[in-house]
């Protein structure tokens, strides 16, 4: 890491600290950094604006949506789209970093911004493929046909798999097929050409030049993971890199393949978190392992919901309200994976893209303080569920606990308990109604300040070893040893 940096993050951290102890803390807290906040469709004028708050909670990193030059939908001609989708964004024309989301100096801009206030930014790389139209336009004017893209892209560069009707992924029987059909019409770069990599690998570079720090790999599962791992041997030493691939039953391509050269987000955590917490399980999130339930046992990352699986309904999203919340929580006290946070917008149909100004870029996103759970949302309000009450404040929890190995995790009927020794407390209750309950922790008796809720405005004390919580509809209550009234 550069030491500007390194520098840049001590800065943040001793400021955090302050904060902390201007909050009532008892004795100097420790502090690693891991949670990530995916901030989909979010302009790169107004990540820069939100990173000050990230860094002061301990947010680690940002994901950007794609920063290259995308298809211009209003000029692809495409039947049942007015070029406002969201989708757009994931269909490059060139690697130009010129999108609806800002201009290349506007994200070089952000990054600096970000990394100030000691977070790093990720970018979402699109490197399978190619725009999924016949012929148009960039964003930034760059006039390109499916397999032709001036510069930098000739037919040669592509797969022609020659075993579906239209070339299309038909079914995920077979790899070659999932890795050199093309997904939804969208033309399939032959990464396994050292020319391919290198372009690649050059428009990566570039992001790193700008201040990137790290990328995830959009739709990974459809690049041969030899691919993937020679893409990633190019980058700078300690890169991070996370690819995306969906667990899928049965097929022949799973995220274990990709761990040798990446993390990878376990979506089957994804999924049976929700769908626990949704039913109230504590029981089954107790015993949620990756011998049980075929998950990854190293390299996972996690999340509760991203921008396919709150349209395609495998996950909660915010529409689930507590759940929601509930589920967000539970991802920030587990010590599988480093977790990360998702914010984005509300919509009803799963095409629709953000607002928009006038000229076709996107409108800046902003949080105004008030979001919660509760909220009802109108299509295109942006949502920020990084922002609803708690959240933050159990990232910041998390730096000081992380480290400190969970001791025991204990399903309390509707409740869900874990302890991480002398260091720290957690539980939440998985239901839309109150609970009481006794929670035996392992910190010693005394006054602890509830860290979810702000300024230590709600205290718990521990006596014989024993903490009597009132919990709310999906309440979450978080106690650690640096935080005493």
């Amino acid at each position: 890491m550069p030491a500007s940096r390194t520098a840049r993050r001590l800065t943040a951290a001793v400021a955090t600290a302050a904060v902390l102890a201007v909050a009532g803390c008892a004795s100097a807290a420790p502090e690693r950094r891991d949670t990530g906040l995916a901030m989909f469709q979010w302009t790169w004028d107004a990540i820069a604006a939100e990173c000050p708050a990230l860094g002061e909670a301990g947010v680690a990193w940002v994901l950007t949506s794609p920063p290259q030059e995308h298809v211009d939908g209003a000029t692809a001609g495409l039947a049942g789209a007015d070029g406002s989708e969201w989708w757009w964004s994931y269909q490059p024309v060139s690697y130009a970093v010129e999108s609806r989301l800002g201009t290349r100096e506007e994200f070089a801009a952000m990054t600096a911004a970000c990394a100030e206030a000691g977070v790093d930014v990720y970018a979402d790389a699109v490197v399978n493929h190619m725009a999924g139209v016949e012929s148009g336009t960039g964003w930034a004017g760059t006039d390109f046909t499916h397999y032709a893209y001036p510069g930098l892209y000739a037919p040669d560069d592509f797969h022609d798999c020659d075993r579906t009707p239209d070339d299309d992924i038909d079914a995920y029987r077979e790899p070659f097929v999932i890795q050199h059909c093309e997904l939804e019409n969208l033309a399939d770069l032959a990464t396994e050409s050292e020319r391919v990599r290198a372009t690649i690998g050059a428009y990566l570079d570039d992001l790193l030049a700008l201040g990137v720090a790290g990328f995830r790999i959009d739709a990974a599962k459809h690049i041969d993971p030899d691919d993937v791992a020679a893409i990633v041997a190019a980058l700078p030493e300690g890169t991070p890199v996370i690819s995306e691939v969906i667990r899928g039953t049965g097929e022949p391509v799973q995220p274990e393949q990709y761990t040798a050269s990446s993390t990878v987000w376990e979506f089957g955590w994804a999924d049976r978190v929700g769908a626990f917490v949704r039913s109230g399980a504590a029981r089954a999130l107790a015993d949620l392992s990756p011998e049980a339930y075929g998950l990854l046992d190293e390299q996972a990352r996690t999340f509760v919901a991203n921008h396919d699986t709150e349209r395609n309904g495998s996950t909660l999203a915010y529409r689930d309200g507590g759940a929601f919340a509930a589920a967000t929580a539970v991802m920030l006290a587990s010590d599988y994976g480093p977790p990360t946070l998702y914010s984005g917008y509300a919509f009803s149909d799963r095409d629709a893209g953000p607002a928009l100004e006038a000229d076709g870029s996107v409108t800046d996103a902003s949080c105004t303080g008030d979001e919660t759970a509760d909220t009802e949302w109108a299509d295109g309000a942006w949502v920020c569920q990084h922002r609803w009450p708690g959240t933050l404040e159990l990232v910041a929890w998390r730096t000081r606990v992380v480290d400190a190995p969970v001791t025991a995790t204990e399903p309390m009927g509707s409740v869900l308990a874990q302890l991480r020794g002398e260091t720290g407390a957690f539980a939440v209750q998985l239901d839309d109604g109150p609970t009481t309950v006794e929670v035996p922790v392992e910190l010693p008796d005394g006054r602890y300040c509830d860290v979810v809720v702000p300024d230590c405005a709600s205290v718990v004390e521990v006596v014989d070893g024993v903490a009597a919580l009132e919990l709310g509809p999906w309440q979450a209550v978080a106690l650690d040893r640096f935080s005493r009234p």
